[in-house]
């Protein structure tokens, strides 16, 4: 992918799913009929959500997007519609993801040392050492990469919880069969105070393992879920152990990432987006569903968008303004973003008035 080429359009999708915290997230269908389980306290299955470490599996995921996210040829994987993917893990840290789009794939292997990125159409790999001793922020940023973010029911529902839980109205509504697994239904309810886009997120745990096996976002004012990741089949147990191992294809190009492309990406125009999505010293404002995360794109690189990029931005924002400036805005049916024209950005899961309020406080 051009990143150069999409540059706003493309580091404004990742926010509006990362800002959000929900990551493509969409329900399968298909269930079957709910199964009968002894009845589970709210407190007791969100406890369970957020301390279980699910031990080896190999499954296959389903998302269905219906976030209203637009249509852009570079990142199709962004596009409302349904999706899949495959992943195994050897219940230790090793991981591989299998991403199809159209007629290639990305593959993702992580062999407890090196973490491989193959893209099959391109026939490029990116190869990330583990740093030797990772700072504990790193270390989880290293594990929860965005795209098992994206495909992992497990990872999104805990990173979920774990934002949310003590501004919810937790409750247990009944049980599901998802994968031909019998699973409760966690649902969190954001408190009538905060100011958010969500109005439930549904959360099904395996009664048995006591991992997510799907997670479904409810927004105000519609009847379904605005997109949900699910498994579609799980099977539990040791992974072949050739899945956690990875050798270049032959001819293929390798790149290991170096700090000197990185400080070269600092002047780009999308460097202060991506900031806020990966987690660079993000500026944070509120708690809870009503978060805001804000960023500032440096000055001299507003400067540098190239006219394909602003066509994109302008195509699928409206123009707004108020005391705090004026800027573009771009909304979807779970989160909305804000970039000023001096560059200040701010994201989250909230309505639009939310982030004219917060705009001014971005440094």
């Amino acid at each position: 992918m051009n990143k150069r080429k999409v540059t706003l359009a493309v580091a404004t999708a990742g926010v509006l799913t990362g800002a959000a915290g929900l990551s493509l997230l969409a329900m399968p269908a298909g269930a079957g009929q709910p199964p009968s389980l002894p009845d589970i306290a709210p407190e007791a299955l969100v406890e369970q959500v957020m301390t279980v470490k699910p031990g080896a599996f190999g499954g296959t995921v389903e998302v269905d997007n219906k976030l209203g996210l637009p249509a852009i040829a570079e990142i199709p994987q962004l596009a409302d519609g349904k999706h899949s993917g495959r992943i195994w893990t050897d219940g230790t840290g090793k991981l591989r993801l299998a991403l199809p789009n159209g007629q290639s794939e990305q593959t993702i292997v992580d062999d407890g040392k090196t973490t491989w990125s193959w893209n099959s159409q391109t026939n490029e790999v990116t190869k990330s050492e583990h740093k030797a001793d990772p700072k504990p922020e790193n270390k989880d940023q290293d594990k929860n990469s965005a795209e098992q973010k994206a495909i992992d029911p497990a990872t999104a529902a805990k990173e979920i919880v774990t934002m949310t839980k003590e501004f919810s109205e937790i409750s247990v509504d009944g049980t599901a069969r998802v994968a031909n697994r019998a699973a409760y239904e966690l649902v969190l309810t954001p408190k009538p105070t905060e100011k958010t886009l969500i109005r439930e997120v549904r959360i099904a745990v395996d009664s048995e393992l006591k991992m997510p096996l799907r997670v479904a976002v409810l927004t105000n004012g519609t009847a379904e879920p605005a997109g949900t990741v699910g498994f579609t089949q799980i099977n539990v147990g040791p992974q072949d152990p050739k899945l956690f191992e990875f050798t270049p294809p032959a001819n293929a190009k390798v790149t290991t990432p170096e700090a000197k492309e990185a400080e070269s990406r600092e002047k780009l125009p999308e460097a202060g987006l991506e900031a806020a999505l990966h987690g660079k010293d993000p500026q944070i404002f509120g708690t809870g569903w009503d978060s805001v995360i804000g960023a500032r794109i440096p000055a001299e690189a507003m400067t540098q968008v190239p006219a394909e990029a602003q066509g994109l931005v302008d195509r699928f924002t409206k123009k707004v303004s108020g005391s705090w400036g004026s800027g573009n805005l771009f909304t979807t049916k779970v989160a909305t973003i804000l970039i000023a024209d001096d560059g200040r950005v701010v994201a989250g899961a909230v309505p639009e008035q939310v982030l004219f309020d917060t705009i001014g406080q971005v440094k």
